[in-house]
């Protein structure tokens, strides 16, 4: 070889492509898209001969008789004799873009992740199960319900298991029973999906050895770097394939990918990546998760697809490659235009030109929106229930210490399927196989504590297995012994007596399901405005800034994840959904407990205005502002309708309980529920729809029987009105409408005679009471609202002030990047003669005066941005935030409540309510805030105004009253439709502003501020995972102007080439 390349110094230098056929070709003698792409302007420079081995010499041939080259692409595929290509580069010794010895180690992943550790690079926390034989026992191996334990390391599901051969892409993700339970398995694309859920499979497989690891949430989305050298890397998003398994494709078929920047530690991360697998050429995947990035797999040689820039830019980076490995003496400095852009005309700068949103805002300038926040109650849910019964079973005694680790005055939380399932074992023995009192005269309360226990049975059983987010039970300890030790020395104590809570229901049902999803459509199409595509484009190319929150209830979540499924146009079932988007947060969406103390108040007021039936005394003011007498909302005749509100509830209560009786009767025989299979909890998640085969078979809809339903309708009725002490409880009025409302739309085929009329009453009776249990009058209200809602509103101000900043920080550096365009204008010959496209930008160059590296460290948040140079994107630096709550009743009231009320406080006397008028006389009549009501607050910023002029920022508010209850108030064939289908439609959103009016940001703050939570006693921000941030307020900035501009035409200084391109 030397010899040769003595005696032709003028020949070509010969790049070998050395590679299967089917990696590289889409035919004979056509190379694939990117290969071929690369592979012409390499030969456009002049320098290079490129010689394709093919199949058949590779197969078959001797490496003796392999043509003879300089430099040699080869890389393993299925297929291909490794070990070969290793010994013809031994024997020929070529440059290699891509070393093949470390290729062996790809084909391992244990392999992989150990280098990667080797070498520092961060991945996600993981261990080995090695198995010799299938099904291999090993002693280090444990698995449990909701986890499993690798030599004592523990795996709390979701977790990931990863077959330790790399060729193998069966990979699994495993859920928690909280969320529903099931796997995912990952696959490669298959047509237009790459990922498939099974509820029903919840333990690991055993056939192999696998790699168990911490799943990282990532916000939906993966990330896959491309490096060309250890100086290079080129990232694209995508859509992961753990959210819903349905793969993104553009009009061409192709899937979608939109190209990111990489942050400073990224970047080296990449570098490191290539150095250590010794792979040029290299693609790996990347996690970006909580504010830190991982690597989770390296898979060798991997081109970008469809990206003519990244074609450019990756031949010039190989051009110099091969020209410092075999031709040092040759100059290296890329000619001022690139060979096969000789003929093309130079492309204006206008394309990146900024494009208003087209939002016309009240002043008729143009706006651009930059945040939605909005708080959103859950959907339709059945009846929420507790059943109550004191304990003295021993069996159920020792369930309690088996749980409390044998505290005899430790009370027991059971929630687990195992707990539960232990529990209903208990129970199924202790319920008497006949009902007592049928054959002869049993004690009544003995007759009570064996039905309780039959409802606790048939609560356990329902849905078929167990899920912990539905169903717990408390067991708490009343009464104790003191019994000889069983060692004979001394005593202690036992318990004999115990408390049992068992809370069931709340559960989101089809229609809850339906609703979330319809809302998050909606949300989609008509909250973002002026993208042409609208919110899924916003989102896909990280300009979308989202973030899930939900409380730790079920229904809650679920809802959040159905509202999630239809906001990004998601397929398929809500656990992985959820896993994937959802964070929980129950301090700031849960719990009542900072205002239980004024919320009793106010329930003992309000139950002295019902019952003693005092009228409301209505002055000038009360007149005017009736929203600010005490009790406002009350029905006059409230204390009449009470009785009334009894009668009924008996007379459905007697219905419900001949329907239950005949249930328990039939139990031995064979009846519809051995036509009909049992309702599964887990399969439903998914489901929008009712359960045909069950409300064709008489049966209430759901999960519920009519033993729980009976239950449930006998609580209200004994715990409404206690006939001994004459006396009402008036807190049961929002229950008993709750299941008045639940019946009529999912049982009305059941004809329960009375149902509507008590509806009627109810709703009278829960549109004044409701209201009230937050507060009698508004300067109550305001009070209970701000202990409520007092952590949400400090985050909804933390969300608008980081907004704000980071729109005036890209306001401010934008003019700069104005001004480095007019001087590129008057410089652009002097450029085109004497510059180079700028391959490698250095760190210095991305710094403006007076930032440092301090200013990265100061950053709370990692900011994820969409690379304007490769994205065909019209506003690459339009970037809006969305911040969702999904919370309950309680929170939507309180955070109303402050809302309209905050002007009420001493401090701010004189200021105008945030909420006109004309909006407080409408939350005045809107009683009830149902089910998937919400409160939007949108930001728009005026970019026509100056920076610190009060007006650039301005806060639109609206609402939405949530589900629409006239269907079941009207009889005409659209409410019969919706009552047919168990669903009821959203109200769509209310200004709570007038027309043309301007709420800054700056009077929002002033108002709010005094009821939120301070910013400082907020624990350190958590990154957004996944989707984040495209703005950053240091270096990142700069860097993200200077590449909106074309570099590759115009750049008036070379770099060093140690940094790698962002």
């Amino acid at each position: 070889m030397e010899g040769e390349e003595g005696g032709d110094v003028g020949r070509k230098i010969r790049i070998g492509v050395c590679v299967m056929e089917k990696k590289v070709k889409c035919g004979p003698e056509v190379f694939s898209a990117p290969m071929g792409q690369i592979l012409d302007r390499l030969q456009a420079f002049g320098e290079f001969e490129v010689i394709h081995f093919g199949d058949k010499v590779i197969l078959q041939d001797p490496i003796e008789s392999w043509p003879v080259c300089d430099c040699l692409i080869a890389f393993y595929s299925s297929g291909y004799p490794l070990e070969k290509a290793e010994a013809y580069a031994a024997l020929r010794k070529p440059f290699l873009v891509n070393e093949l010895e470390p290729q062996h180690l790809l084909h391992d992943r244990r392999k992989v992740y150990e280098h990667l550790e080797m070498y520092g690079i961060p991945v996600p926390r993981y261990a080995c199960v090695n198995r010799e034989v299938p099904y291999q026992e090993l002693d280090y191996f444990a698995e449990e319900e909701d986890f499993v334990e690798v030599n004592g390391e523990r795996f709390w599901k979701p977790f990931v298991e990863k077959p330790v051969d790399g060729d193998d892409h069966s990979i699994m993700i495993y859920y928690p029973s909280s969320a529903g339970g099931g796997m995912k398995e990952l696959f490669r694309k298959v047509g237009n999906r790459s990922s498939e859920f099974h509820p029903e499979v919840r333990r690991v497989r055993r056939e192999g050895s696998y790699i168990y690891e911490e799943f990282m949430p990532t916000g939906g989305t993966d990330v896959k770097v491309y490096t060309v050298g250890p100086e290079y890397a080129h990232a694209e998003a995508r859509k992961s394939p753990v959210v819903d398994g349905v793969v993104m494709r553009n009009p061409d078929g192709k899937e979608v990918r939109y190209p990111v920047l990489l942050t400073p530690a990224e970047k080296q991360m990449a570098r490191e990546v290539c150095i250590a697998f010794r792979q040029g050429v290299c693609g790996f995947d990347l996690l970006r998760s909580e504010g830190r990035s991982y690597v989770c797999d390296v898979n060798g040689w991997s081109f970008v697809k469809n990206s003519y820039k990244y074609y450019d830019d990756a031949a010039c980076v190989l051009w110099k490659m091969f020209l410092d490995a075999k031709a040092p003496h040759l100059s290296s400095t890329i000619p001022p235009i690139l060979p096969w852009k000789v003929n093309e005309p130079v492309q204006s700068n206008e394309g990146l030109t900024r494009q208003g949103s087209g939002i016309i805002g009240t002043f008729g300038q143009s706006e651009e929106l930059r945040c939605v926040i909005a708080v959103i109650r859950h959907g339709d849910r059945t009846p929420k229930q507790k059943v109550k019964l004191k304990v003295t079973e021993e069996k159920l005694l020792n369930l309690m210490l088996k749980y409390n680790g044998g505290k005899p005055r430790a009370e027991t939380k059971l929630k687990s399927a195992v707990q539960l399932q232990d529990l209903l074992d208990a129970t199924r023995i202790l319920v008497p196989r006949t009902r007592p009192g049928r054959e002869s005269d049993s004690d009544a309360e003995d007759l009570e504590h064996a039905e309780k226990l039959r409802q606790v049975k048939a609560v356990l059983e329902e849905g078929g297995h167990f899920s912990g987010i539905y169903r717990k039970v408390q067991l708490k300890p009343l009464k104790w012994v003191s019994i000889p030790k069983s060692d004979g020395e001394g005593e202690e104590e036992r318990p004999v007596e115990a408390l049992m809570v068992l809370k069931y229901g709340g559960v989101l049902t089809h229609a809850g399901r339906k609703q979330a999803e319809e809302l998050g459509r909606y949300f989609r199409n008509n909250m973002y405005p002026g993208e042409g595509t609208g919110l899924l484009r916003l989102h896909s190319t990280y300009r979308h800034d989202l973030k899930i929150y939900s409380s730790d209830e079920g229904r809650v979540q679920m809802s959040a994840a159905a509202f999630a499924k239809g906001l990004l146009d998601l397929e398929g079932q809500l656990t992985p959904i959820l896993v994937s988007l959802v964070s929980k947060d129950s301090s700031m969406l849960d719990g009542l407990d900072n205002a239980s103390r004024e919320m009793e108040e106010a329930k003992a007021r309000l139950n002295e205005i019902i019952t003693s039936g005092t009228k409301l005394i209505h002055d000038t003011i009360s007149s005017e502002f009736p929203w600010m007498t005490d009790g406002a909302g009350l029905p006059p005749n409230a204390h009449e309708l009470l009785p009334e509100l009894v009668k009924l509830a008996k007379k459905v209560t007697e219905q419900v309980m001949l329907l239950a009786k005949d249930e328990d009767e039939n139990l031995t025989e064979p009846s519809a529920y051995d036509v009909v299979p049992p309702y599964d909890q887990a399969k439903a998640l998914g489901k929008t729809n009712i359960d045909v085969d069950r409300i064709a078979a008489g049966l209430p809809c759901g999960s519920e029987g009519f033993l729980l339903m009976f239950a449930r309708w006998r609580k209200l009725e004994r715990d409404l009105y206690n006939e001994r002490k004459n006396r009402f409880d008036i807190t049961q009025i929002p229950d008993v409408y709750d299941s008045c409302k639940y019946d009529l739309l999912h049982n009305s085929h059941l004809d329960l005679k009375g149902l509507y009329e008590l509806f009627n009453v109810a709703q009278l009776l829960a549109d004044g009471v409701i209201p009230n249990e937050y507060g009698i009058n508004p300067q109550q209200k305001l009070k209970i609202g701000s202990k409520i809602a007092r952590r949400l509103l400090g985050k909804i101000l933390i969300d608008l002030r980081n907004t704000r900043e980071e729109a005036m920080s890209v306001a401010e550096l934008k003019s700069s990047q104005d001004e480095i365009s007019v001087s590129l204008t008057t410089r652009k010959e002097e450029a085109r003669e004497n510059s180079q496209p700028k391959l490698f930008i250095s760190s210095n160059d991305l710094r403006r005066p007076g930032t440092s590296d301090q200013d990265e460290d100061d950053d709370k948040e990692t900011k994820y941005r969409l690379d304007p140079k490769y994205a065909n994107v019209k506003t690459p630096e339009r970037h809006v935030r969305t911040r969702l709550y999904f919370t309950s009743e309680s929170h939507i009231h309180s955070l109303m409540n402050v809302i309209r009320y905050c002007n009420l406080d001493e401090s701010l006397q004189g200021e105008e309510s945030l909420v006109c008028q004309n909006a407080l006389e409408r939350l005045y009549r809107t009683k009830e805030l149902d089910y998937m009501s919400y409160i939007v607050l949108r930001m728009f910023e005026n970019t026509e105004v100056p920076l610190d002029d009060p007006k650039r920022f301005r806060i639109e508010l609206t609402f939405s009253r949530g589900a629409d209850l006239s269907p079941l108030e009207k009889k005409d064939g659209e409410a019969e439709w919706l009552r047919r289908e168990h669903t009821l439609p959203i109200n769509g959103p209310e200004r709570l502003q007038e027309v043309g009016s301007c709420l800054t940001l700056e009077k929002m703050e002033m108002m709010i501020r005094l009821f939120a939570m301070p910013a400082e006693d907020f624990p350190p921000a958590s990154t957004p995972a996944g989707f984040s941030g495209y703005f950053s307020k240091s270096a990142s900035v700069l860097e993200r102007l200077v590449n909106l501009w074309p570099f590759h035409k115009s750049s008036s200084s070379s770099s060093s080439s140690n940094n790698v391109k962002s």
